[in-house]
């Protein structure tokens, strides 16, 4: 059985809300890091839309200057149906990179 795993990338992420992986299907988030890119700490905020509703990962969470943050990790999974979208922002313009993993789905 063969997995399709894919990566979404973002650089320079900053003040407006980004839509940086939606799913086709039912996908599954399996690493989310974000980098601060700056010389100042940063607030981030991850969300999930499901059509309807913003629904938070993270809120306003503080990376130092030179540091990442790792949302997804170990054992954890996000789980995404058809439509969902992640978005990612920060409270400073121009200031954050996103790796984000996702298994798209299982083949055989």
């Amino acid at each position: 059985m063969a997995q399709n795993f894919r990566r979404y990338t973002l650089n320079s992420v900053g003040t407006g809300a980004t839509s940086i992986a939606a799913a086709d299907s039912y996908d599954t988030i399996i690493g989310i890091r974000l980098a601060n890119t700056t010389t100042n700490m940063i607030l981030v905020d991850a969300y999930i839309n499901d059509g309807t509703n913003d629904i938070s990962l993270v809120y306003q969470a503080p990376i130092p200057s030179g540091s990442s943050l790792e949302l997804i990790d170990g054992a954890s999974k996000v789980i995404l149906e058809s439509g969902d979208q992640l978005f990612i922002k920060s409270d400073t313009a121009n200031s954050l990179d996103a790796w984000i993993s996702t298994v798209d789905d299982i083949s055989t």
